[in-house]
C-alpha cells in the first residue's frame, strides 16, 4: 500500500466491531479470520485493560469487571462501573476504536489518524456526537459520521445508472433500524428511517436465557441470575451460541456442566431448544420491526410495490423468520449478498477509500450463484406431489455456508429414503437442475414419521457436501458434489431429469415437510455409485469412521446408566465432540475423539466386569 493519506472505515457495533481500508486495489475489512472484534471492554483483577475476545472471555468469570453492548448507552450521561472505576459510554467506546486502529496500523504499516465511523440511521444528535467524541478520545480525526444504511448500500455496490428504491433492514446486536433509500448513480439518499435503538440480538439472547434459567430453576430450585453471576454469564454465552446455531439448524443443544455446586455436587444443565420454540419467543419482537417497516415506507411515501430491493444488514438478520416476515409483508425476497457482520464496515471502507482519493469501481464478494435443495413429497394444487422443492442454500448467499433443514419420512415403518439434490429456483424440482442423489437405508423403523435432517455445506470452491441425518438414532450418510457451480447443457438436464423421474416412480421413498437441528446421524450408500451421469465423490475414510462412530456411540450409551458420575460426564463430553466432528465432517477430530472413547470404554468395561 502506498504511503498516501490513509482513511479507514469503522463499524462500531453493539456486539462486534470491524475496521476496513483500501488494500491491494480494493476496500477490504482488515484482519482476516480475526476481523471481528467483540465490542467488549474489561479490566483484569490486576487492573489490566482488556478489549475484544479477552474481555468477552473474562465476562464469564468476572462480569462485574466487564461491559458489553455499550452502544446502547451512547448519548446518555449514565456511567459504567468496572471494579472501582467508572467510565462514560464514550470512554468505553474509545477503547474499542483504539484497539481497531492499532490492529489496522499493524496490518497496514501506517499510522491510522483519520476515520469514518458508522451509526444507525435512527441515532439521535446526542448519540452521533457521542460517537464522534469516542473517536476523538481514541486519537482519531472523525472525517464523517456515516449512516449504516448508506454504508450497506455502498458495500452492496448498488451505485448504478438505473434508479432504485431500496429498503435496508439492519438488525444488529443491540439496535434496529429500517431505511428507505433512493439510489441513482453515485447518489444515495435516505428518504425515511425508523427503528429502535434498544432492539437486537441481545434481546433475542435474553429470550433464550430466560428459557435456560427457568429450566435450571425448575430442576434444581436455584435462581442463577440473582445469586450466581458467573454461572449466569455462562448461560448468557450459551444462549448466544444457541441463537447462532438456530439460524442454520433446526435444534440447538445447550449443555453446561457444574454451573454451581450444591452439597459438594455439581449441578448441570442439559437442554435442547428447537427453532420453532425460539421463533415463537422472538416473534413479537420481530413483529415490532415490521411496524417500523410500515412506518418507514409511509414516511417515504412508498408502497411495497415500489420497493425494488431489500438488503439485509446485521448478524441477527440470519434468523430465517426475518426473511419470511419481510417477504410476506412486501412480496420482495430479501438479499444478503454481503457478510451481514462485515457489510457496514466494508461500506464505510468504500467511502473511506474514495475520500482518500482511490478510484473505487465496485466491491467484489463471493456468493453462491445458485440455490440448492432436495426434492420432497408435498402438495401441488391440493394433490400429493413427490417433486416439491424448497432451497436450503439460497442464491446470492455469501460463501462458505452451512445450512440444515429437517424433513419427515412419508409412510409408517419406512426403511429408506432417496435424497435428490437440485440446483435452481423453481418450486417444481423437475424444472430445476439435478446435481446429485443418494439413498439412505437402515432407518429406525417406526409407525410415527422419522425426522431426517438434511445438512448442506457449500465452500468457496463450489464443493457441495450433503449429509442426511436420522435425528432419532444419529446415523448419517453423505455425498460430496464437486463443481456444484458448473452449468449443465439442456441435453444433460433432460437426461438426468428423466432418469430421476423413473427412480422416483419406482422407489416409493420420499422425505416430506420441513423443521430444523443437528444432533444425531444415518448410514447410507450412494444409490448412483458407478453411474457416470452423477458427479459424486466419496471420502471413504470418513465414511468408515462414521460407521465406527455409530457403533461406539451405541455401545457407550448402554453403559451410561451403570458407570460412575465422573466417567458418565466424560462419555457424554466425548459423545458431544464426536457428533460435532460428524456434523462438521472433521475427520481428524473424529479419529481423535473415537480413540479417546475407545480407551475410556476399555477401562470402564473392565471395571464393570
Amino acid at each position: 500500500m502506498s504511503k498516501e493519506e490513509l482513511v479507514v472505515g469503522i463499524d462500531l457495533g453493539t456486539t462486534n466491531s470491524e475496521i476496513a481500508a483500501f488494500v491491494d486495489g480494493m476496500p477490504q475489512v482488515l484482519g482476516g479470520e480475526q476481523a471481528i472484534l467483540p465490542s467488549c471492554v474489561g479490566f483484569s483483577d490486576e487492573g489490566k485493560l482488556l478489549v475484544g475476545e479477552s474481555a468477552r472471555n473474562q465476562y464469564l468469570v468476572y462480569p462485574e469487571l466487564t461491559v458489553r453492548s455499550i452502544k446502547r448507552k451512547m448519548g446518555q450521561s449514565e456511567k459504567v462501573t468496572l471494579g472501582k472505576q467508572s467510565f462514560s459510554p464514550e470512554e468505553i467506546s474509545s477503547f474499542i476504536l483504539r484497539e481497531l486502529a492499532q490492529r489496522a496500523q499493524a496490518i497496514l504499516g501506517q499510522e491510522v489518524k483519520k476515520a469514518i465511523i458508522t451509526v444507525p440511521a435512527y441515532f439521535s444528535d446526542a448519540q452521533r456526537n457521542a460517537t464522534r467524541q469516542a473517536g476523538e478520545l481514541a486519537g482519531l480525526e472523525v472525517v464523517r459520521i456515516l449512516n449504516e444504511p448508506t454504508a450497506a448500500s455502498l458495500a452492496y455496490g448498488l451505485s448504478e445508472e438505473s434508479e432504485k428504491t431500496v429498503m435496508i433492514y439492519d438488525l444488529g446486536g443491540g439496535t434496529f433500524d429500517v431505511s428507505i433509500v433512493a439510489m441513482a448513480g453515485d447518489v444515495t439518499e435516505v428518504l425515511a428511517s425508523h427503528g429502535n435503538n434498544h432492539l437486537g440480538g441481545d434481546d433475542f439472547d435474553q429470550k433464550l436465557i430466560n428459557i435456560l434459567l427457568n429450566k435450571f430453576q425448575r430442576r434444581h430450585k436455584i435462581d442463577l441470575k440473582d445469586c450466581h453471576p458467573a454461572a449466569y454469564s455462562r448461560l448468557c454465552r450459551a444462549a448466544e451460541e444457541a441463537k447462532k446455531k438456530l439460524s442454520f439448524e433446526p435444534y440447538a443443544s445447550v449443555r453446561e456442566e457444574s454451573l454451581v455446586q450444591k452439597s459438594g455436587k455439581g449441578l448441570h444443565l442439559d437442554v435442547e431448544i428447537s427453532r420453532e420454540q425460539y421463533e415463537k419467543e422472538i416473534r413479537a419482537l420481530l413483529e415490532s420491526t415490521m411496524d417500523s417497516v410500515s412506518r418507514a415506507m409511509a414516511d417515504a411515501g412508498k408502497t411495497a410495490e415500489q420497493i425494488d430491493e431489500i438488503l439485509l444488514v446485521g448478524g441477527s438478520t440470519r434468523t430465517p423468520l426475518v426473511w419470511e416476515m419481510l417477504e410476506e409483508k412486501t412480496g420482495v425476497k430479501p438479499r444478503q449478498d454481503v457478510h451481514p457482520d462485515l457489510c457496514v464496515a466494508l461500506g464505510a471502507g468504500v467511502l473511506a477509500s474514495r475520500i482518500a482519493g482511490h478510484d473505487i469501481k465496485k466491491v467484489l464478494v463471493d456468493v453462491s450463484p445458485f440455490s440448492f435443495g432436495p426434492s420432497y413429497l408435498g402438495e401441488e394444487d391440493g394433490l400429493p406431489y413427490p417433486y416439491c422443492y424448497h432451497p436450503i442454500i439460497r442464491r446470492n448467499t455469501p460463501l462458505p455456508i452451512t445450512r440444515t433443514e429437517s424433513y419427515y419420512t412419508s409412510v409408517p415403518y419406512q426403511e429408506a429414503v432417496e435424497i435428490s439434490i437440485f440446483q435452481g429456483e423453481n418450486p417444481d424440482a423437475l424444472k430445476n437442475i439435478p446435481v446429485g442423489q443418494f439413498r439412505v437405508e437402515g432407518l429406525n423403523t417406526r409407525e410415527e414419521p422419522n425426522e431426517i435432517l438434511c445438512r448442506m455445506n457449500l465452500n468457496i470452491d463450489g464443493i457441495l457436501k450433503v449429509t442426511a441425518i436420522e435425528k432419532r438414532t444419529g446415523k448419517s450418510k453423505y455425498i460430496t458434489i464437486s463443481n456444484a457451480f458448473s452449468t449443465r447443457n439442456e441435453v444433460d438436464i433432460a437426461r438426468e431429469q428423466q432418469r430421476l423421474r423413473k427412480i422416483y416412480e419406482t422407489s416409493g421413498f420420499s422425505v416430506t415437510d420441513f423443521a430444523t437441528d443437528d444432533s444425531d446421524v444415518i448410514d447410507v450408500e450412494a444409490a448412483t455409485a458407478g453411474n457416470d451421469a452423477s458427479p459424486l465423490k466419496f471420502d471413504m475414510k470418513f465414511a468408515q469412521n462414521s460407521q465406527r462412530a455409530n457403533k461406539l456411540l451405541e455401545r457407550s450409551c448402554k453403559l451410561i446408566p451403570e458407570v460412575h458420575e465422573e466417567d458418565r460426564e466424560d462419555i457424554i463430553d466425548l459423545h458431544e465432540r464426536i457428533n460435532q466432528a460428524l456434523a462438521e465432517s472433521d475427520n481428524a477430530q473424529l479419529e481423535e475423539s473415537l480413540a479417546e472413547l475407545e480407551e475410556l470404554l476399555f477401562f470402564v468395561e473392565g471395571n464393570n466386569d
